[in-house]
């Protein structure tokens, strides 16, 4: 086979056929070529991946993101903290976001929703998930000719069919600038938290590099299912390393992704000695 090469970030990576399987490197400036060897092409590769990704300055592995989120919630996704309503509150704001989407609008109806955007938009609302900037076109866009569209779709992505449900609210969104990915994963990540992600796509992308997983490179802003198929890889492999502190659903997955992604050291502490204060 002729060598096979990617840019993983700022990293080399090359793959050729050896005499014993294959045999591939790892290139960045400043650091040690990392040399691998394996009997099978595709997995050698996919561990190229994985090296190039954990030569990010950013890492930390998934013992140093475990120790950054037990550091603000000692008890892990069982902290009063962390369930409350306080500063550092992260689940039960979106478990009630999640009751007045089943409430107001469930699964099961929302395929073939009609005039249910006002509906949609206050549920958007009851959270900071969005920016407000993001909010602002989302509400034009369900309340317009197309929120019927979007609902659907977004109803489709949630039951499976993820391919045709993106295309759909891409569609319905992308006269008003709404088609992001913040927008069309949060109706499926409320329904079913057991199968989707809510996705932010810096501090996701930041995770990713904490913990050495090829989303970080593989992200487009780009409604593509190749991209989402990418992030539920992400989320696999943390609910897997994550196993022992016993996630619920990836609501517990997404909040652990956003405190490691979005706080600094510094920002953790800001939190604790406000929440102490409290």
């Amino acid at each position: 086979m002729k060598t096979r090469e990617a840019q993983v970030g700022k990293a080399t990576i090359r793959m050729a056929e050896t005499k014993t399987g294959f045999g591939g490197i790892v290139l960045l400036e400043g650091v040690s070529p990392v040399r691998l060897q394996d009997q099978h092409s595709e997995r050698l590769w996919e561990r190229l991946h994985q090296e190039a990704a954990r030569l990010n300055p950013n890492f930390v592995g998934y013992d140093g993101a475990r120790t950054r989120f037990l550091r603000l919630f000692p008890d892990g996704f069982s902290s009063k903290k962390y369930l409350g309503q306080g500063k550092l509150g992260e689940r039960d704001y979106k478990l009630k976001a999640k009751r007045q989407l089943d409430e107001s609008l469930p699964l099961n109806r929302a395929h073939e929703a009609k005039g249910a955007g006002e509906v949609v938009l206050k549920v958007f609302q009851a959270t900071n998930l969005l920016f407000p900037n993001e909010k602002m076109r989302l509400a034009e866009a369900l309340r317009g000719p197309h929120a019927d569209r979007f609902v659907q779709g977004a109803a489709e992505f949630a039951l499976g069919d993820r391919t045709r449900g993106i295309a759909a609210m891409a569609q319905a969104l992308r006269a008003h600038g709404a088609d992001k990915w913040t927008t069309v994963t949060y109706l499926p990540f409320l329904w079913r938290p057991d199968a989707h992600m809510f996705l932010k796509p810096e501090v996701t992308r930041k995770f990713a590099s904490c913990v050495g997983h090829r989303f970080q490179h593989q992200y487009s802003p780009e409604l593509d299912e190749r991209v989402y198929s990418g992030l539920l890889d992400l989320v696999s492999e943390a609910r897997a390393k994550l196993e022992d502190l016993t996630p619920r659903d990836n609501i517990d997955i997404q909040s652990f992704i956003w405190v490691v992604g979005a706080y600094s050291i510094k920002d953790e502490q800001a939190l604790l000695d406000e929440a102490t204060n409290i």
